[in-house]
């Protein structure tokens, strides 16, 4: 049977044809020689999630994104997003779909997170939509704390130069330059100082050596005779000790005595023995004493007011007045 030229024209054409839609698919991502079903997610936000973005599990890709469009659910505007699993997965029911950053630069990727319902999703069903904080949030809530701080110390910096400027005035400025004047000054003092000291040292080099070869003698000869010094300090210590304890034995003897003596006086004055205790016991010569005292007294009146009475001293001998009481 012979083949017309027209006929092989229009097989290759349909190969063509299919092998051209193959490879639209193939860099798509879409494998049409593969198993394949359809899943969905309703999203209240995508943040940049597109078409092709790859769908995975555990990081492995199993899928794509195919169509994203736009719906009403309860009044409120709703993304669905439609998803091809080219890879035969079970994928349990109840399982999230979270929408997530790929990489450092925000590429979107739909994460299928498995849960543990024993049962699994068929092609058409609607899985857990969940969306996670985008880079740009993430970086913002990292980045939010460093900024408060550096504002922070931004204003302190300001407030800190502030102050410097209005310190550094052109008065502080030339204290300061005095001060350092003065500091520079002093430097040169101690240094002057600090020659002479040298110039000092080096001409009493000899008695300074002289010195210290007699306090190395003194400490050698100490060293020596320290066995020696030690008994001497020994001995003045019991002899110190001794005589501590002999005085203080003779001192504590002669108060005791002392008290006895004293106890025995205050004994004799209770009972009415002697002079003190007399005057301790009996009124009457305590009353004698103050009469006599009393007496006196009027005698040194009288003997003021009228000495006539009591001297005598006449030419030519006159009598003598009575005196009155």
């Amino acid at each position: 049977m012979k083949v017309s030229k027209e006929f092989k024209i229009g097989i290759v054409v349909v190969c063509a044809i299919a092998a051209f839609i193959w490879g639209i698919n193939f860099l798509k991502g879409s494998n049409i020689f593969t198993h394949k079903y359809y899943l969905y997610a309703i999203y209240p936000k995508i943040d940049g999630l597109i078409p092709a973005n790859p769908v995975l599990v555990s990081g492995y890709k199993i899928g794509q994104v195919t169509d994203i469009s736009l719906i009403k659910s309860n009044g409120e505007n709703k993304v669905l997003v439609k998803f091809l699993l080219t890879e035969n997965v079970d994928i349990p029911k109840g399982s999230i779909a979270r929408s997530v950053s790929s990489d450092l630069l925000g590429s979107k990727a739909v994460e299928i997170i498995f849960s543990k319902n024993p049962e699994f999703v068929k092609s058409g069903d609607t899985l857990v939509a969940e969306t996670e904080s985008g880079f740009k949030e993430a970086l913002d809530k990292r980045i939010a704390p460093i900024q408060a701080k550096a504002e922070n110390l931004i204003s302190s910096m300001d407030s800190v130069i502030t102050v410097v400027n209005s310190i550094l005035n052109k008065k502080t400025r030339d204290n300061l330059d005095k001060s350092f004047e003065s500091i520079h000054k002093a430097i040169l003092s101690l240094e002057q100082t600090a020659y002479k000291l040298d110039d000092l040292i080096g001409s009493e080099k000899a008695k300074i050596s002289s010195a210290l070869t007699h306090m190395n003698n003194i400490t050698a000869n100490l060293d020596k005779n320290g066995q020696k010094i030690d008994n001497i300090i020994n001995n003045l210590s019991n002899l110190s000790d001794s005589l501590a304890k002999a005085q203080l034995k003779e001192a504590i003897t002669e108060a005791d005595k002392s008290l006895k003596e004293l106890n025995t006086l205050l004994a004799g004055i209770n009972k009415g023995q002697g002079t003190l205790g007399k005057m301790a016991k009996n009124d009457s010569l305590y009353n004698n004493l103050n009469k006599s005292s009393v007496d006196l007294d009027r005698l040194l009146k009288d003997l003021r007011l009228n000495p006539e009475r009591y001297i005598h001293f006449s030419v030519f001998g006159r009598k003598k007045k009575p005196a009155t009481e």
